[in-house]
């Protein structure tokens, strides 16, 4: 059988050290800075989306982009890592639901074509959302 012996770089290993504990401080600002971009990314597509090639006049109020947003980072149930999330705060004024909104938007409904916001999004801010949180982490590693 064959054996592989990988040795990591030494300021690598100083730099795991030296975080110790303090990773559960860490880890939410990292994720904060990878959605926050995303959040940018996906509230730009909404802008543009919203009242566009509509046959009536759009009688958007500015609500459901008002409402998206960050979740704060929270470590999942089970402990195998952290979750934040761009969604929608609920309810509106108007009783409705803003992701029910969210959804006609991107996926259409019978006399309304789709308008695809948040899958494009996703794919779009992948990349940029890596770099913001390796430049946080960096940064952050750096600090201690």
């Amino acid at each position: 059988m064959a054996k592989v012996e990988i040795k990591m770089p030494e300021d690598f290993l100083l730099k795991l050290s030296r975080l110790g504990d303090k990773t559960d401080a860490i880890i939410p600002k990292v994720l904060e800075a990878g959605g926050e971009v995303v959040l940018a990314k996906v509230k730009g597509n909404l802008t543009s989306v919203i009242g566009k090639g509509t046959k009536k006049p759009s009688r958007s109020t500015g609500e459901l982009e008002g409402s998206l947003g960050l979740s704060p980072p929270k470590q999942k149930r089970d402990g195998s890592g952290w979750d934040i999330k761009v969604g929608f705060a609920e309810p509106r004024s108007d009783g409705e639901s803003n992701a029910k909104i969210a959804n006609v938007l991107e996926y259409g409904r019978h006399g309304q074509p789709p308008k695809p916001f948040l899958k494009p999004a996703r794919s779009q801010s992948r990349s940029a959302a890596i770099e913001a949180m390796k430049a946080k982490f960096e940064s952050e590693v750096e600090g201690v």
